[in-house]
């Protein structure tokens, strides 16, 4: 956070791509999350005797098509998300990459695991054919630095190039990280968001020795449903989302279209437990009150609050509580997570960008599968259809393991 004598800074976002369960693209993404008829998740057949086989893939997604049989065949699923949405982000920001000053253009996103599905074949390749049978791609396509250096080598991208790994805060570490390379001068423009593609047998039958996911096998579509009194845990989900941020001076220069701002940024951790949440919701208080004092913002400015809402017990309580007690009951709560599943260190890139969204159309998504609140969350949640209101502020929230906590405060442009 700045010194109090420094004013409050906005990054201009001015692109947006996003391919998520809910759709490829941004169009058909934010459709389909304001319709919030339920999730793309299906029980998969790569997931077959695991307990909790319900997950959101993306089945339409053709790598080759969209960027390149060849580029498709040399990365992981993660980096083919991750070089989709940024396609989409630049030309929806209007740049010319052939033209800009690479020297200028940073690329920070966010992953929490990495290339696991190329990891996961390459271990059985090693065990049925030999290591000299493993490919010379399995390490540049696992490591989880190959979303931002593929994105960079794409467009000549030549500023700070890394990638923010704090679990499902990833991405919004991302875009935090990346607003503080334009406020110090580092940059004109930051290519930002996340990318994850994690939905490999290994990684998920872990997370269901842990106890977070659905097991709602029955009723797949239905099984994620934040805030709900029926919630039994969080649903698997792959996807991508990119920002273009830029200088306000710089957006303003070439006219650029600014579709929203990110005006504050607070980080925090728990320091708790290496999976759940503090109890209090501690950590992620600190977080949200840093994000207020960055952005120079009251809270009783906020109008909407776009929540982390994984449809577990813990998450779902211990977030409603926290944002309650420093916000009060008047923003409007949603969760995209419901029709998204939940992304994992893209999950807060992709809310991000329906967040802004939903400053710039003025709608606000509902809550997906909310059929009966939980009563001891006493928040307003939206519900069964998009809500019409004239947001100025809302902020967007991302908590991950090891108790990382990450949010955003974002205006109206």
């Amino acid at each position: 956070m700045p010194p109090a004598d420094i004013p409050p800074f906005e990054a201009a976002i001015t692109g947006i791509g996003m391919v998520t369960s809910a759709g490829i693209g941004t169009e058909t993404s934010w459709e389909n999350i304001r319709a919030a008829e339920g999730t793309a998740a299906a029980r998969l057949p790569a997931l077959e005797g695991i307990p909790a086989d319900v997950a959101c893939g993306i089945p339409d997604f053709d790598a080759a098509k969209i960027i390149g049989r060849r580029k498709a065949w040399r990365l992981d699923r993660n980096a083919q998300l991750a070089l989709a949405s940024a396609a989409e982000a630049i030309a929806d920001s209007g740049l010319d990459w052939q033209s800009w000053d690479g020297a200028r253009v940073g690329v920070i996103m966010g992953t929490g695991v990495g290339g696991t599905a190329t990891w996961e074949k390459q271990v059985q390749v090693r065990l049925e054919k030999g290591p000299e049978k493993v490919s010379a791609m399995l390490v540049p396509s696992l490591i989880v630095n190959m979303t931002s250096g593929h994105i960079a080598m794409e467009y000549g991208a030549r500023g700070p190039n890394f990638v923010t790994a704090s679990a499902c805060a990833s991405g919004t570490s991302a875009l935090g990280a990346a607003r503080d390379l334009l406020r110090n001068g580092t940059c004109d423009i930051v290519i930002a968001g996340g990318a994850e593609a994690a939905l490999s047998p290994t990684l998920i039958a872990g997370f269901d020795q842990m106890g977070t996911l659905s097991r709602r096998r029955d009723e797949p579509t239905a099984a994620s449903r934040p805030f709900d009194v029926d919630r039994d845990g969080f649903v698997p989900a792959e996807g991508a989302a990119v920002l273009i941020l830029e200088h306000p001076e710089h957006a303003r220069a070439r006219g650029a279209r600014i579709r929203a701002n990110i005006r504050g940024y607070g980080a925090s951790a728990d320091a708790y437990n290496a999976t759940a949440p503090d109890p209090e919701g501690a950590g992620a208080e600190l977080a949200l009150r840093a994000a207020l004092r960055d952005a120079g913002v009251t809270p009783q400015e906020v109008g909407h609050v776009n929540a982390h809402g994984t449809s577990t017990k813990l998450n779902d309580l211990t977030e409603s509580k926290m944002i309650r007690r420093v916000l009060g009951d008047h923003p409007a709560v949603t969760s995209v997570k419901g029709v998204t599943g939940h992304a994992l260190g893209a999950a807060g890139a992709i809310e991000a960008a329906v967040t802004a969204l939903t400053l710039e159309s003025g709608q606000i998504p509902p809550t997906a599968n909310l059929e009966s609140l939980d009563p001891e969350i006493e928040l307003d949640v939206v519900a069964k259809a998009p809500r019409t209101a004239g947001v100025e502020v809302a902020v967007s929230n991302s908590f991950g393991f090891g108790g990382q906590n990450a949010i955003l405060l974002m205006t109206r442009a």
